[in-house]
């Protein structure tokens, strides 16, 4: 089939890797002109690191970063707290390690899996610079800025959060917006060079500590401010990611590129540790936006346009599962569109695709919009598919971490059709395929 990704982000790649493989003829369009790409670092959990390897991503030449673990930390005194989770048995528990990433490292990995030579298929057709104004569900096709329309078999609208594909699946529009009441509405993003840090006697301290290798959580409860901080890019470099409420807060759209001056970050952290403030005054270049969220829509396709991403489910950042989530949705659309020759069985295969992603990206999206140190929301149960709310922080994790999206995917294609199998060369040739299904 002939195939549309509107988007080529993360889980716009993960969709042409897969449906690639899967033997489709793939064009991608993305608005921007891929020659600058933005963002800080992204967690590469166990749940999508299962089969991201055995597609042939190389986690040590993507420059990933392995964790040992999670630490809560006092915002005053900057001593760890009891809280902890030890992530150095990932692999045994979950089949993969946690690993940090540079959100561009990664993107490039999985553009080089989607253009590139390794695994089967027609490599896919990028359009840059084209931006995408409006749907078609029935055509199906897209509407590009310029008033050029372009028809497939199948259109994924891999967009965004902003996505207006939304609004042509829904039938109306559904905007994500600013949580209200008393949740995190506001989110600063920075990097730091390790070097800076260690070549300042005051700030050194930041790296010689065991925990500088993991994931460090400075939380202040009281003032409804989170400071998260690891390394990525082989250790050189230092994400931190400030989570907090601001009432001052009143826009409803994000502009990655947009920088504020580091003494905003400093005031909003005002009350924490000094030692700590000195080392965020080093960072050069911080990025803040509204955090948005959408509560879980009622469907993700119509006629023949299907959501996925951030489009479909939204995500804040307090579990670190929305790049994954994504990355789990483009697996999925390829696998379940395997076989299919014949635009009649697209109607039938989204209705799979949903079956497979919806409840549990949806358990994720309302977790999402709490902290690990907060108690989940009774209508998680809702998505849960007969599994218990979380009441732990292993609890939470394994939520995230347990379900394997391979699994749930064939056993869902060999119910509909016992001859069902994984297309040849889905996955990398020295890794056995049952092993990874």
């Amino acid at each position: 089939m002939d195939i549309i990704i509107v988007g080529a982000g993360i889980t716009g790649l993960a969709a042409a890797i897969s449906l690639r493989r899967s033997g489709h003829r793939v064009a991608l369009y993305e608005r921007s002109s891929m020659t600058n790409e933005v963002g800080a670092a992204i967690n590469v959990p166990p749940n999508v690191a299962r089969f991201l390897i055995p597609w042939g991503l190389d986690p040590k030449r993507a420059r990933f970063v392995e964790t040992p673990g999670m630490y809560f930390m006092s915002h005053v005194t900057d001593e760890k707290l009891p809280a902890e989770f030890d992530h150095r048995s990932n692999v045994e528990l979950y089949g993969a390690p946690l690993y940090y990433a540079h959100r561009v490292d990664l993107h490039e990995a999985l553009k080089g899996l989607a253009m590139g030579d390794l695994g089967p298929g027609v490599k896919p057709v990028v359009h840059v610079r084209s931006k995408v104004v409006s749907y078609d569900p029935e055509a199906p096709s897209i509407t590009l800025a310029d008033g050029t329309v372009v028809k497939a078999d199948l259109v994924i609208a891999a967009d965004g959060v902003h996505s207006v594909g939304v609004e042509y699946v829904l039938g109306h529009r559904d905007p994500p917006e600013i949580p209200t009441g008393i949740k995190a509405n506001l989110c600063y993003r920075f990097l730091i060079p390790k070097a800076d840090v260690d070549s300042d006697p005051e700030t050194r301290f930041y790296n010689e500590t065991p925990l500088s290798t993991g994931c460090r959580v400075w939380v202040d409860i009281p003032g409804k401010k989170r400071l998260i901080s690891y390394p990525c890019r082989d250790y050189e470099v230092i994400n931190f990611i400030a989570i907090l409420r601001d009432e001052k807060v009143d826009s409803t759209s994000e502009d990655w590129l947009a920088s504020v001056d580091t003494s905003e970050i400093l005031e909003q952290l005002s009350n924490f540790n000094p030692g700590i403030l000195k080392v965020v005054s080093k960072a050069t270049e911080v990025k803040r936006w509204p955090l948005l969220y959408r509560p879980p829509i009622s469907t993700w396709h119509k006629g023949r346009l299907v959501l996925a991403g951030d489009a479909a489910h939204p995500m804040l950042p307090h579990h670190a599962q929305g790049g994954a989530q994504g990355i789990e949705d483009g697996l999925a659309l390829g696998l379940v569109f395997h076989g299919v020759t014949d635009s009649s069985q697209i109607a039938e295969r989204l209705v799979l695709y949903e079956k497979i992603r919806r409840g549990r990206a949806s358990a994720i999206t309302i977790m999402s919009n709490f902290g690990f140190d907060e108690k989940a929301p009774d209508e998680l149960i809702d998505f849960l598919e007969g599994h218990p709310i979380p009441k732990t922080v292993k609890e939470m994790i394994q939520l995230a971490y347990i379900p394997d999206v391979v699994k749930r995917t064939v056993q869902t294609m060999t119910e509909l059709d016992p001859t069902w199998k994984l297309p040849a060369g889905f996955f990398a040739e020295d890794v056995p395929k049952d092993s990874s299904s």
